[in-house]
């Protein structure tokens, strides 16, 4: 372990006080050297009492920071904390994840072992909980990402969440920060920019790996486990996907005409069969059925949607 090199995690949040607390008390509880590294609490204008909880944890060791971005979005958050991280890794977590003492440790390896800098990211485990129960009708969509069972590089279709991920900071110099145009502002759930980070990464010659022993646990709570959120979210991640898919095309030097028509009429298809099927549950009384079914043709409204902006040149 090389000791002169410091890290900084940074938690962007917006209204989650009380899952941040949490949070930061499982952060600063590593058993990483706690002069090794810092915690920056990046404020993306939370109207609750975000600022108190993090000045809590202001006096200890690691030190937590506090530093408010007023430009609404996830990843001018995210590069708000680029600027400010006097660390030279930088490790993303949400700020409603917990994590055990070893995780920062396990993240980072990698990064720690590269002096030759052919590593770019390093994504850790990132494992859905339900404090409140998961509703029967909800089973088996959330998943943990489980690429490998031991630490080292991911195929090119494979792409980390930025809930977890550690990205040194020569790395950014080298491929530039997050774009702000895939942007998750408030509480809308259309995202990408990490996505397009870690393409960026890759298309620069550089390899991204997965350690799976670094585990966040990502809470999921009542509120994100409710009919409107689901379909809300189904909406949302397909327009990312069709987002990113178009712009890894255009990167490459690709048309995306194809891949654009092609998804446009099996999206067609599955928004009406999967609405029939959706009134055909709730004739037999299958409400549970009925909203998974409606949460599908959801989604497949979702790719509609964007892939007909994405025709026209818009995000």
């Amino acid at each position: 372990m090389n000791p002169e090199i410091r890290l900084t995690v940074a938690i962007p949040t917006y209204r989650r006080a009380g899952l941040l607390r949490a949070t930061l008390a499982g952060v600063t509880r590593q058993d990483f050297p706690a002069d090794r590294y810092e915690v920056l609490v990046i404020d993306n204008n939370s109207p609750d009492n975000t600022r108190e909880v993090s000045a809590a944890c202001a006096g200890g060791v690691p030190a937590v920071r506090y530093v408010l971005e007023a430009r609404q979005g996830l990843d001018h958050a995210r590069n708000r904390a680029i600027a400010e991280a006097r660390g030279e890794i930088i490790v993303f977590a949400d700020d409603d994840v917990l994590v055990e003492p070893d995780w920062l440790r396990e993240l980072v390896a990698p990064l720690l072992g590269d002096p030759s800098r052919r590593i770019g990211a390093v994504g850790g485990e990132v494992i859905p909980v339900f404090p409140d129960g998961l509703p029967p009708w909800l089973t088996g969509a959330h998943r943990p990402l489980a690429f490998r069972t031991d630490p080292g590089p991911l195929p090119s279709h494979q792409t980390p969440m930025g809930a977890n991920l550690a990205i040194p900071k020569w790395a950014f110099a080298r491929c530039g920060t997050f774009s702000t145009d895939l942007d998750r502002r408030g509480q809308a759930l259309f995202s990408g920019g990490d996505g397009e980070m870690i393409r960026r990464l890759r298309a620069a010659g550089l390899e991204v790996w997965f350690a799976p022993a670094a585990k966040a646990f990502h809470q999921m709570p009542a509120s994100r486990l409710i009919f409107r959120y689901a379909t809300r979210h189904a909406f949302d991640s397909a327009r990312s996907r069709v987002v990113d898919h178009v712009a890894g095309l255009r990167a490459a030097g690709c048309s995306s005409w194809g891949y654009l028509a092609s998804r446009f009429g099996a999206n067609l298809l599955k928004t009406a069969a999967f609405t029939l099927l959706a009134l055909l549950s709730l004739i037999v009384f299958r409400t549970g059925d009925t909203r998974k079914c409606l949460v599908r043709a959801w989604r497949s409204c979702g790719y509609l949607y964007q892939i007909l902006r994405s025709s026209l040149g818009k995000t």
